[in-house]
């Protein structure tokens, strides 16, 4: 559930249609949504909020392996697309042409001529794996068109592809490999059990694979796999009660050993080196306090560049092998560093960059003289965002006495008074609200004079894994009520209105946003929920089978029967009688991770109280929506909602 991490204010950046709205007084909503309880929206929203929905952005996906040259993702149509940059400031040739977005690509690694990618179809998530051609742009399907596909692994030769894939029997995740000049030579190298299986990386020599084993956010092992014979042998065994997370690896030019991010023997991810001969793990950067996000090899093994999760921001360092110390990097601006990828000329690291004032853009480093240049500079509808406002880090003391963190932004000086707050909790659950660009939130911001504050409440990543699992099977309730310390802090500020709040959420955030509506509904004034769960039992029933097992270990076993008396108990569904304040519930029909039938039971029961609700369900969305005309009216009816419920 980690996939959307906010709610309708704050979904992924699109293109205004206005053209949609000429000679109608209201907005028209798209033929695939589905609309209830939404008054008609007036046309001038869509002036209103333009601009604001004219933001893009670029993702660095990779590099050519021979040229000065970068493939990216960014929109221009509908969803995005794959694009090629040919030097930095160059134009974005696109390359894909999909009515559904593109998951990113991986250029073949010699000769540069080819490229995969993953696309699914409607947001169902069942990706499949396609070879694009750039010789003639030709694209050919390799996978069978039914089973989830993923993570696509190129060997260092370019010839074969090793990937994740449940075409057994739809449930276990194996392992397979072909060449993708031979599809039809595909093989089952792993037959596995359990949903959270992939690739890692294949060794210099093309015979072995690095298998990772994922069991939930806290606990993942590392296994060696021969190509030839399937034979699997554990790296990384269980040792001890504590779990450890084994979060990347990548072997070493010579095969002797792996890289690897590990948090054993620490609350936080670390580097470390993995010699395979010996199973010894030698940490590399034991004095950093705080989580590493990423890291990537050079060609020649001599530079590890790897990236800091600094109380949410991203800082960006790099590590000469031989020496063991750290090198100087480029202090970028306050923001989120992600997407490392060395060219093969072991001197330009690509990698994406994004700060509050900025959208993500595609960005490459020359160690050699420490420039920095921007390759893409994605549109922001004309304004100026480096007037926006910027993140604050606040704390607050919740109920046990710990203190839990966010991030605030306040709205421009010319709004006086004490203004209303709008709460985001954002998905995962172990995921972390981190501050790039606000995108669409800030207009609510700048235009409406709303204090919006991210908080990362308990279970939340980036604090250490003791933190992380405090919210796990029966401890659930702990963060609702860290949001109920919050409410209280907001109501200790001069500058915040604590009778004007707005709680909301995407995924799991939008099952904390139910929550706290229930518990807390007398103290603030209308939730949104986005493709959130209303009943962990319901929803760990009907989620997809790949992933069942994983969402178990945070929420708990539904099928332990004490287990199931306690999810029900605090299940928003359950005590949806206590919600007595507007809500406004969004969904896409083809969800595979939170089926659409956790928000129509939502829906349906709030409103036997008499309670507002308006409704919006996608037929050709999954878990968030991905098509602009979707998204565009996502976010009119939001600004509406919001006028109607939070400003008065």
């Amino acid at each position: 559930m980690k996939t959307v991490r906010r709610f309708a204010l704050l979904l992924p950046l699109i293109l205004l249609a206005s053209a949609a709205f000429a000679g109608s007084e209201t907005i028209v909503p798209g033929e695939n949504l589905v609309v209830e309880g939404v008054p008609p929206l007036p046309a001038s929203l869509a002036e209103e909020v333009g601009r604001y929905s004219d933001f893009r952005q670029a993702l660095f996906q990779g590099w050519h392996p021979s040229r000065r040259e970068m493939l990216i993702s960014t929109r221009f149509a509908e969803t995005a697309q794959l694009h090629w940059v040919k030097f930095p400031g160059g134009a974005r040739t696109q390359l894909s042409f999909f009515p559904d977005q593109v998951a990113g690509g991986t250029v073949e690694p010699v000769k540069g001529d080819t490229l995969l990618f993953t696309k699914d179809t409607g947001g169902g998530e069942f990706f499949q794996i396609h070879l694009l051609d750039l010789r003639d742009g030709k694209v050919r399907l390799l996978t069978d068109g039914k089973s989830r596909n993923t993570g696509p692994e190129w060997s260092r030769q370019g010839d074969r592809i090793a990937f994740g894939s449940t075409r057994r029997n739809g449930r276990d995740v194996d392992i397979r490999v072909m060449s993708p000049a031979d599809p039809g030579g595909e093989r089952l190298l792993l037959e596995l059990e359990g949903g959270g299986w992939g690739v890692q990386d294949w060794s210099p020599d093309g015979k072995k694979l690095l298998v990772s084993n994922y069991i939930s956010a806290s606990e993942s092992y590392f296994y060696l796999a021969d190509v030839q014979s399937g034979e699997k042998v554990p790296l990384t065994p269980r040792e001890g009660d504590d779990t450890v997370l084994y979060a990347a690896g990548k072997f070493v030019g010579d095969g002797k050993g792996i890289y690897v991010i590990s948090d054993r023997d620490s609350e936080f991810q670390h580097l470390a080196y993995l010699d395979l001969a010996t199973k010894k793990e030698t940490p590399l950067t034991p004095a950093i306090e705080w989580d590493i996000d990423e890291f990537d090899l050079s060609e020649d093994g001599r530079l590890l560049a790897f990236v800091v999760n600094e109380d949410g921001l991203g800082v960006l360092r790099i590590l000469d092998t031989k020496t063991g110390k750290e090198r100087p990097a480029p202090k970028l601006p306050a923001g989120l560093v992600t997407g490392l990828e060395w060219h093969r000329n072991n001197r330009d690291l690509g990698f994406s960059f994004s700060s509050s004032a900025q959208p993500y853009d595609a960005y490459s480093l020359d160690v050699t003289t420490g420039k920095v240049e921007r390759w893409t500079e994605s549109e922001t509808g004309g304004l100026n965002t480096a007037s926006f406002s910027r993140p604050e880090l606040i704390r607050w003391k919740s109920w046990d006495g710990r203190s839990i963190s966010g991030f605030l932004f306040r709205p421009p000086a010319r709004f006086t008074g004490r203004r209303p707050v709008a709460i985001d909790i954002h998905g995962g659950p172990e995921g972390q609200y981190r501050p790039d660009f606000n995108g669409r939130d800030n207009f609510y911001i700048e235009e409406m004079g709303v204090a919006l504050i991210y908080p990362n409440v308990r279970g939340s990543t980036g604090y250490g894994k003791s933190f992380q699992k405090m919210d796990n099977g029966f401890q659930r309730e702990g963060s609702y009520k860290d949001i109920g310390a919050l409410l209280d802090w907001i109501r200790a500020q001069p500058d915040l209105d604590p009778d004007r709040i707005l709680v909301g959420g995407g995924s799991y955030g939008g099952f904390m946003a139910l929550a706290v509506a229930t518990t807390y509904s007398d103290r603030i004034r209308c939730a949104v929920s986005v493709v959130g769960p209303s009943n962990l039992v319901t929803f760990l029933e009907n989620t997809s089978p790949y992933r069942r097992d994983l969402r178990r270990v945070e929420y708990g076993d539904e099928r332990d029967p004490g287990m199931r008396a306690f999810l029900e108990s605090i299940a928003p569904a359950a005590k949806a009688k206590n919600i007595g304040k507007p809500l406004f519930v969004i969904q896409g029909k083809n969800d595979p991770r939170v089926p659409a039938s956790e928000s129509e039971q939502m829906v349906a029961t709030v409103r036997k109280n008499g309670t507002p609700v308006w409704y919006l369900m996608a037929r050709d969305e999954g878990h968030g929506f991905a098509k602009k005309k979707n998204r565009d009216f996502q976010f009119y009816a939001t600004v509406e909602f919001m006028k109607e419920f939070l400003l008065k």
